[in-house]
């Protein structure tokens, strides 16, 4: 049955999937509650919402008075340029390739289900970072409930597979099945743009769609690597872009961050004082198409109200001219913002 959602309640799910933390989430969640249409075509969505106002609430009070002490955080609050989350069957190399990439000395060892929890990292990029997220594999012998919660901040996803492993095709599949049947996606196509008719997954605010690189590791073991990877896609009938990489000889790692950095649409932006020179060590990053509004809601939310104009100065060409709040920003502009 139709839900002939209004302007309102869309623009509350549109902030909702944006939403960056808990928090944030919370409250567009509050807002789609408060301006969807209640009729029988909303009965569904309405008690769905509630439930997960109650799940959010529940998770941002803590444990009980007097109860247990809770584990580990099953949800990461996203850090740096955008949130790239790990995801694989057992024993694929992933905690391997995230202490190779950023340091973080994730646990790993040459047996299954070494991870328990998410394990963040951050993944060096010129100026700025991305935040990787080693998670448990995934496999029908190890259930993760929480698993679509700590996906949901998650910008992208790496899909780790060791194309060694005579059973990957089957492993690779049942990630997928277990992800679908809780509501993720993940999909090859980057760009994010929503199709004219809408699927079943664009049209559910709660549904998880992930842009997936595929990464082949062990790739110093796998002789004609092409060939193996070329069968390994048309076994599995998976598109997506892939980087074949080797944590032992180093081979294809440095290819991981410019390939985000590209396929993202990173765009660094850098903010100046009125008579004083940028800080350019610490750029705010926002996404390509977006604007100076954007970028002084990032700098602090009440800017995005209280902004007049701003002053940009974009290589050599431009040098401190005035600009308005819809003026999309480029990588490496300097803007100066005026309340």
């Amino acid at each position: 049955m139709p839900t002939n959602t209004t302007p309102e309640y869309k623009a509350a799910e549109t902030a909702f999937r944006q939403a960056r933390d808990s928090k944030e989430r919370l409250e567009c969640l509050r807002e789609m509650l408060r301006t969807i249409p209640k009729h029988k075509g909303t009965d569904h969505l309405q008690a769905d919402i509630k439930t997960r106002i109650k799940q959010l609430t529940e998770e941002l009070a803590g444990p009980k008075k007097g109860g247990a002490r809770g584990g580990p955080p099953t949800v990461i609050r996203p850090e740096g340029a955008a949130q790239v989350a790990l995801i694989g069957p057992p024993n694929t190399g992933k905690s391997t390739l995230q202490t190779k990439l950023t340091g973080s000395h994730a646990p790993a060892g040459p047996y299954p289900f070494t991870t328990q929890f998410p394990q963040p990292g951050m993944l060096p990029y010129e100026d700025i970072y991305f935040q990787l997220i080693d998670l448990p594999p995934i496999a029908a012998e190890h259930p993760v409930p929480w698993i679509a919660n700590t996906l949901r901040p998650a910008d992208v996803c790496l899909l780790i597979v060791e194309l060694g492993d005579p059973a990957c095709v089957d492993q690779v599949m049942a990630v997928h099945e277990i992800l679908a049947a809780k509501g993720v996606t993940m999909t090859e196509k980057w760009d994010q743009t929503p199709s004219a008719d809408g699927n079943e997954e664009e049209l559910n605010p709660f549904a998880i769609r992930l842009p997936a690189l595929l990464i082949a590791t062990k790739a110093d073991q796998i002789p004609a690597l092409q060939e193996e990877l070329q069968v390994f896609e048309e076994l599995a009938g998976l598109r997506y872009p892939a980087i074949a990489v080797s944590a032992t000889t180093g081979e294809g790692l440095d290819q991981i961050a410019p390939w985000l950095f590209r396929n993202l649409g990173i765009v660094r932006v850098y903010t100046k004082p009125p008579g004083r020179p940028p800080d350019k060590n610490r750029p705010f990053t926002v996404r390509r198409g977006q604007t100076v509004h954007d970028v002084a809601v990032m700098v602090h939310r009440d800017l995005g109200e209280t902004l007049q104009y701003a002053r940009l100065w974009r290589g050599h060409e431009v040098e401190g001219r005035q600009v308005g709040h819809d003026h999309p920003v480029a990588d490496g502009d300097i803007i100066e913002l005026h309340t």
